[in-house]
């Protein structure tokens, strides 16, 4: 008879080992599918765990990772429950659960057995496993995309360099004959407004020459001590009328405690201005523009905000691709925040873009200090 029961118990402990290990391997099958998103990876898992415990038939689990919970279909929270925290890289980020929704005789842990809070403790180790695989393929990929993005700009900026020095003298001989022209005494009314055209065509031209030289890193670079507040003011004085007249708001958060930088005044005042116009021109019925400036963490911030129509992730992507521009034809060069990027890296800063349609645009301009203080010629 003791036999007997000790043969049947070790049948009910080679039966709880058996649920374990396909627990386990279960979740190594759907954490090596292809293209399987991490929601359903998740998902999955959490099916997987009520078979694995002593008592499946009253068993279920919820597994919270970010704020985000997956449940089996009738969980509710319970007294007899059992919990494993996730940790990935050393931080929470949400934990696995079980639960009995009927009483059961106290075991090893409650009603649970010293072996299920290993099992959970595993499932927990796995599932912080397949989070840290995924953000590596995504660090991977994004780091891929940054680098053929950087290849590519770097490309366009040798031809846009080689294009705009061409076009620089031929250009300039036609600003010159037509201010020469405008002076020539008995020149017609209508020949006279069509040489304005000329030259104002032209000064259009030489400035998108201009744009391309800055974006191209080929204009000369004329450092001096900055107060980015300064730069702020002055850039945004002539700004006033004009976001009145549009129904925008223009609000100042100028941090008082900014320190000096060594930079380029005019490449940062055409930075900040770039960023406005544009943030204006994502608000035609009206809204708000904030421009912030901060000092963190030895990096001088600028932050310019709007409550425009936004932009998409797909976009975004390709904001700082010259001559892209999601304005109609005649209203946009597609060489505005190009130009803020050459200039933003030029002083060894980083551009940080947050956006959703009709949510609004937040770009966040990064300028290390030591790095400004290095006055050696770097644009």
């Amino acid at each position: 008879m003791i036999d007997d029961q000790l043969s049947y118990s070790a049948k009910e402990a080679l039966a709880e080992r058996v649920k374990e290990l396909t627990c386990l391997y279960g979740i190594a099958q759907i954490a090596g599918q292809p293209g399987i998103s991490l929601k359903e990876i998740i998902q999955s898992i959490v099916g997987l765990l009520p078979p694995a415990w002593q008592y499946p038939q009253t068993a279920f689990a919820k597994i919270i990772l970010d704020g985000t919970s997956y449940v089996t279909q009738g969980f509710r929270e319970c007294r007899q429950n059992q919990i494993a925290e996730i940790i990935v890289g050393g931080v929470p980020r949400g934990v696995v659960e079980v639960v009995y929704v009927e009483e059961k005789p106290d075991l090893d842990e409650g009603p649970f057995l010293k072996e299920e809070r290993n099992l959970l403790d595993a499932v927990a180790r796995q599932v912080a496993i397949v989070i840290e695989r995924r953000q590596a393929e995504e660090d991977k990929l994004k780091l891929h995309n940054q680098l053929l993005h950087a290849d590519r700009l770097a490309t366009i900026g040798m031809l846009a360099a080689g294009v705009a020095h061409e076009l620089n003298e031929p250009l300039g001989s036609v600003l010159g004959f037509a201010q020469l022209a405008k002076k020539c005494p008995g020149v017609p009314v209508s020949a006279g407004q069509d040489i304005e055209k000329i030259e104002a065509a032209s000064l259009h031209a030489r400035e998108i020459i201009r744009k391309l030289l800055v974006f191209a890193r080929q204009m000369p670079s004329e450092k001096t001590h900055v107060n980015l507040n300064q730069v702020v003011e002055e850039g945004l004085y002539f700004f006033g009328a004009r976001c009145a007249k549009a129904g925008v708001e223009l609000v100042r958060e100028l941090s008082p405690d900014m320190p000096e930088i060594t930079a380029d005044k005019a490449q940062l005042n055409q930075l900040l201005v770039n960023l406005v116009v544009n943030a204006l021109q994502s608000m035609p019925e009206g809204g708000n523009i904030t421009i912030q400036t901060q000092f963190h963490d030895r990096n001088v911030l600028l932050i310019v905000e709007d409550t425009g129509c936004g932009m998409s992730n797909e976009v975004i992507e390709q904001i700082f691709i010259p001559f892209f521009t999601t304005k109609d034809v005649g209203h946009g060069t597609g060489l505005g925040l190009p130009v803020v990027h050459g200039i933003v890296t030029a002083h060894g800063g980083s551009i940080d873009v947050k956006s959703k349609p009709g949510c609004g645009t937040r770009f966040e301009i990064r300028i290390p200090l030591d790095e400004t203080r290095n006055v050696e010629e770097n644009f």
